[in-house]
């Protein structure tokens, strides 16, 4: 039976180098880590619910489960997340909260107000009402190591990952971090059932309770591995957090051109050239501190590049 790591007790509202281990595993094992829902452990409970200000305190949202010692984990490596399940929890929800989104009202907070939608998660689906089901499409929303320095708060994102809200951060793929401090400190958190391009609303997708599947390896990193990477089965897709959301579109597109010299040996303009034909990007999230922008290549393409 695999590990299993829990989230009593063990949710941090900041990814930090600092902060005592929870847990230790080795590379190469795979274990469980428990995740709270993103608005504190407990707080939705029934459907119909509407949830009020004494409900969720800013910033501290988007609890995540960590640090987990990945042991012999050093600067300079980098560090291999395969996502091998996720396991929903029956409950999810999605929000509108003053303040919060693409539209925010910065002065009086005041917009539609608190609005709270909690649905079911069942049998495959998000039952958005007793006509709409949406297909689930689970995700992690948190996932990182420690930053170089201090820690940022799981409402951020940046170099070493975090609140990235990235959809293909999932069941089968793999998410690459550069490791910055001994033993990583992996955080994980922040699920989703379902989530839109955007995650428009702030707490745009719906929120839920998740117990991870994950594997962990270690490798020396790539010399121009500087923000979290992704491989699919048929992708490979770097990620960008900035603000404005053309600095996060130049700094994925600027991490792709790295990865086809270095691995697949297209020189730096031409792979600029080719991206502007096979290049598939959007925004993921529109909501958080950074902004973050996936851009994805086909891997059959890079493969047929030299024939």
């Amino acid at each position: 039976m695999s590990k299993r790591i829990s989230k009593a007790g063990n949710i941090k509202y900041a990814l930090s180098g600092d902060d005592k281990f929870i847990a230790s595993v080795e590379p190469g094992e795979t274990f469980v880590v428990e995740c709270a829902i993103n608005a504190n452990d407990g707080t939705i409970r029934h459907l119909g619910q509407q949830l009020t200000e004494a409900d969720v305190t800013m910033p501290f949202v988007n609890g995540a489960t960590g640090p987990i010692e990945v042991r012999g984990a050093k600067p300079g490596d980098m560090l291999r997340l395969d996502v091998v399940d996720m396991e929903l929890d029956k409950l999810g929800f999605t929000a509108l909260w003053p303040g919060i989104g693409m539209f925010p009202d910065w002065v009086r907070r005041k917009e539609f107000g608190i609005q709270t939608r909690v649905v079911e998660v069942k049998d495959g689906h998000v039952h958005w009402n007793e006509h709409l089901r949406l297909p689930v499409k689970p995700m992690i929303g948190v996932a990182g190591v420690a930053p170089v320095h201090g820690a940022v708060l799981t409402v951020d994102n940046g170099t070493h990952g975090g609140n990235m809200d990235v959809q293909e951060i999932t069941t089968g793929n793999s998410i690459l971090f550069r490791v910055n401090k001994d033993g990583a400190h992996l955080f994980l958190g922040d699920c989703h059932a379902i989530q839109g391009d955007g995650e428009c609303n702030g707490m745009g997708a719906i929120e839920i309770a998740a117990n991870l599947t994950v594997k962990v390896s270690l490798a020396k990193a790539p010399a121009r591995l500087n923000h979290p990477r992704i491989e699919t089965a048929t992708h490979i897709c770097t990620l960008g957090c900035a603000r404005p959301l053309e600095d996060a579109m130049r700094i994925a597109f600027e991490e792709m051109v790295y990865w086809m010299e270095d691995d697949w040996k297209i020189p730096a303009a031409e792979g600029y050239m080719l991206l502007g034909q096979i290049a598939e990007a959007r925004c993921t999230q529109v909501v958080n501190p950074k902004y973050t922008y996936i851009c994805k290549v086909e891997r059959r393409l890079l493969e047929r590049y030299y024939g």
